[in-house]
């Protein structure tokens, strides 16, 4: 990748999607998928994807730390098998299917799980989505939307709003989530040539905004209300899954 070719509007958009990808790591998750969006405006659409990758890791490391102690373990336990079908699925799918038909497909499934989600919080149990029918599904879409098309922040976002987390707990299991699926992506995402060396510059480059709106991200969570963050999650989820639709 030739950094010199890209124009000034070009840069303002990865700079753009670098910080929103700090900040969803720990304020609002739904930007990831918004981030995901911007990038592949602007790269080629395979390249965007190990490009976004390896900034949601670096995000990650940040998340981690500043979350160590609110994630929910068993949450996080029970859905790994279905996740990791998800992966299975999602590299599968993107050897056989045009990354076009894969991000629709994907658009129209995340609406439909965000509609689902919202009338299951308005007339369903309070603990339906800990069942092993919905956590299945939720954590095989997890991980099939993430490996497809970076796109894996609305499904859990709906899981975890279901499960009524508290925002510290919410951010705190999407960040081991995300890193543990991150890096069980990043194999795949080598070895079908997505992530390569010739992007270590461009990375480089961008890892720098990524850290500084992950801290700054941190400082905002901690002063958002559970009444506002909620409300904000799925605004930010809706948003970010209308562009995989186009």
């Amino acid at each position: 990748m030739d950094l010199s070719t890209l124009t000034a509007l070009t840069w303002v958009a990865l700079i753009a999607a670098a910080a929103l990808t700090g900040l969803a790591k720990t304020a609002v998750p739904g930007l990831a998928s918004v981030a995901a969006a911007l990038f592949a405006l602007v790269l080629p659409a395979k390249e965007s994807t190990g490009v976004m990758l390896a900034l949601l890791l670096i995000g990650d490391a940040i998340a981690l730390w500043a979350y160590r102690r609110d994630a929910n373990t068993a949450v996080l336990r029970r859905l790994v098998p279905s996740v990791l079908a998800g992966v299975g699925l999602g590299a599968l799918l993107l050897a056989v299917t045009t990354q076009a038909q894969m991000r629709r497909a994907i658009g129209a499934i995340l609406l439909l799980l965000v509609i689902v989600t919202l009338a299951q919080r308005r007339w369903g149990p309070p603990r339906v989505s800990q069942g092993r029918v919905a956590r299945a599904a939720y954590g095989t879409l997890a991980g099939f939307t993430t490996m497809a098309a970076n796109a894996g922040g609305p499904v859990t976002s709906m899981y975890f709003l279901a499960s009524r987390f508290s925002v510290s707990e919410f951010l705190g299991t999407t960040a081991w989530f995300f890193f543990t699926v991150n890096v069980i992506k990043a194999p795949f995402t080598i070895g079908m040539g997505l992530l390569r060396l010739e992007h270590l510059p461009l990375i480089g480059l961008l890892a720098p905004v990524v850290l500084a709106c992950a801290w700054a991200g941190r400082r905002l969570a901690t002063r958002i209300p559970l009444r506002i963050f909620e409300p904000l999650v799925i605004a930010t989820t809706i948003v970010a899954t209308l562009p995989l639709l186009l």
